[in-house]
């Protein structure tokens, strides 16, 4: 029987870690997935150089870590157009039109808690780079959580956030057709605070960037605490920054970290990365529906209670 020629590399404590000795685009033996399975879930975040993954080879590959996602969040054009299981990123002008995905990415966050179903993971391929920048970076929210004071980590049990795909940022920057069509798919989500992850049994918490607020506080309470907690996620010490190479594949556990795609690159020069989701377990959440308060009213009787 062949040894396998699998060599794992981490790359920082944080999260990280390089696979060396596979050619994803042939089956993966049992032993060799299993290894693959392992390193997931002790380095979040996966590393494998070298690829070239035809989109068939990519949607393979990443369907022995789950289902995929069916993209119905996304917008049709934003998929690729033979392969709706492909998310395409990119920042190339096609017709004389910018790409819906040209800016994503821009701020931390956590793929697709704007719907009920956050992703459990997901696997990008990079497949055309600009000379430098462009680089990713992720952030273990295991250690966010776990070097939080024990009082924090008691008010953030039985707290919910609301979740807003309109604070993607930059989104006010894509065409008006792509706004408006993320804006009616995914209407704001109530997610909880706390995860507990499925496999490892460690706690993390969920917030990003694109929370829009607590249910039950103010929009200052609110507004203070997410400062907060997502200054502390993405302490230097907690974070994995990868500087991309044509070629790479790297898939994360999104059940416990949040990460940002940064800008630091020539955007006349080309990044094309290929995404596929892995579909969450379960459906942690629930729409968020707005008060049905008229403000008008509301003063007038705030005013009456005080004269």
């Amino acid at each position: 029987m062949e040894m396998s020629q699998i060599e794992i590399i981490p790359f920082g404590f944080a999260a990280g870690a390089e696979v060396r000795g596979l050619d994803l685009s042939k089956p993966l033996e049992p032993a060799d997935l299993a290894t693959i399975k392992a390193a997931w879930l002790k380095h979040l975040v996966l590393v494998f150089p070298d690829q070239d993954l035809s989109a068939e080879d990519q949607i393979a590959f990443s369907r022995n870590f789950g289902e995929l996602d069916p993209q119905e969040s996304q917008a049709p054009e934003t998929l690729h157009p033979d392969h709706r299981e492909i998310l395409v990123l990119s920042n190339k002008v096609e017709s004389g039109k910018k790409s819906g995905t040209h800016n994503s990415g821009r701020n931390w966050h956590t793929d697709l808690t704007y719907t009920s179903r956050p992703a459990k993971g997901a696997i990008l391929h990079c497949k055309e780079k600009p000379s430098v920048g462009g680089d990713t970076m992720w952030a273990n929210l295991y250690l966010a959580y776990e070097t939080l004071n024990p009082n924090i980590q008691q008010l953030l049990e039985e707290l919910e956030a609301i979740h807003d795909v309109t604070l993607i940022r930059g989104l006010e920057q894509r065409s008006p057709d792509v706004i408006a069509e993320m804006k009616q798919r995914n209407p704001p989500m109530i997610h909880p605070v706390i995860r507990l992850h499925p496999e490892t049994k460690r706690k993390s918490y969920l917030v990003g960037e694109r929370v829009r607020g607590f249910v039950g506080m103010s929009d200052e309470e609110s507004r203070h605490l997410i400062n907060m907690l997502n200054e502390h996620a993405t302490k230097p010490e907690f974070v994995f920054r990868h500087r991309w190479r044509l070629g790479d594949v790297v898939m994360w556990d999104n059940r416990c970290t949040s990460h940002v795609a940064l800008g630091d690159f020539d955007q006349t020069q080309p990044r094309v990365m290929f995404r596929c989701s892995l579909e969450g377990e379960e459906e942690t959440g629930r729409p968020f529906e707005r008060p049905q308060t008229d403000d008008r009213a509301a003063m007038a009787q705030a005013v009456a209670a005080v004269s």
